[in-house]
């Protein structure tokens, strides 16, 4: 399939999406729909079927280099896949991970690191955790540049977490969350990612902060938002299946062998499932 061939008439004329567009969708109940690119050819696709947000993740460590986590990802690795994804963005916001190692010894450091991406081609950057995060959330804030948040499974802190698990089961680890969201609200987070955590709870933060833009992974359905990491949707991650992840190319009510759908019609269905509230389904996706 050629990046000509994934376009269509609607990508062609859809405006630039930005933060305050953002901000409107969540305004009017419009779910956001955010996915991972890591190249130019796949980041056209993406962004043509009709997604609001790119992400380039720090996932790529695993599904592209193949690492057993995102620690070995390094910020040049970031800034050289941003460029590759700015240059098949037509109309996406465009989000990049700040990589492990990159922003936590102090806010200066983060600057470096944002500026480095955002040279690259991103909108906004994406850092994980709160804590002593915060301040360095409000720092690059002050500075003009947007953030997007991380808590709940931060995948940089798995080994402090003791592995890929949901976090804030008990009542007081969901304060926890709650408390480090209000938190980061504060300091001027525009969007939050929030992974791994109970349905519930994950509903509870995007009603006690509507400016946050709150974008779900593994969180249920009650977020502003949806991501998914793109092999995951494409059902060619290896391994076992989180259950928070629907492989889109299936078609629904058909044998596991019959032709699926193509990867630009993926996207379009899990575009079309996460705005019409079907995906994620809570009794299969949630937690």
């Amino acid at each position: 399939m050629s990046v000509h061939s994934a376009s269509t008439p609607a990508a062609a004329t859809r405006a630039s999406v930005s933060l305050p567009r953002l901000r409107d969708m969540v305004a009017r109940g419009e779910k956001v729909t955010m996915l991972t690119a890591y190249d130019a050819t796949f980041a056209r696709i993406i962004d043509d079927a009709g997604v609001d947000v790119l992400l380039v993740g720090d996932s790529l460590g695993n599904v592209i280099q193949g690492e057993t986590s995102t620690l070995p990802v390094t910020l040049e690795h970031m800034a050289y896949h941003t460029q590759c994804v700015r240059q098949g963005r037509r109309s996406a916001w465009l989000v990049a991970d700040m990589p492990f190692g990159s922003y936590e010894a102090s806010p200066q450091q983060a600057l470096a690191s944002a500026v480095a991406l955002m040279r690259a081609g991103a909108q906004m950057v994406k850092l994980e955790g709160a804590g002593p995060m915060v301040e360095t959330v409000r720092f690059l804030v002050e500075r003009g540049i947007p953030v997007c948040a991380h808590i709940g499974l931060t995948p940089q802190r798995v080994h402090a977490l003791g592995g890929f698990r949901v976090q804030g089961r008990d009542d007081a680890a969901a304060a926890i969350l709650k408390a480090e969201a209000a938190a980061l609200a504060e300091a001027g987070a525009d969007m939050i990612v929030l992974e791994l955590v109970p349905s519930a709870l994950a509903r509870d933060i995007t009603l006690a902060h509507p400016r946050m833009i709150t974008i779900g992974i593994g969180a249920g359905a009650g977020t502003a938002g949806q991501v998914l990491v793109m092999h995951d949707l494409l059902g060619i991650t290896s391994g076992k299946r989180p259950r928070f992840v629907r492989d889109f190319t299936r078609v629904a009510g058909t044998e596991a062998d019959a032709p699926g759908l193509s990867i630009a019609q993926a996207v379009q269905a899990y575009v079309a499932a996460v705005k019409d509230g079907s995906f994620p389904d809570e009794t299969q996706h949630g937690y």
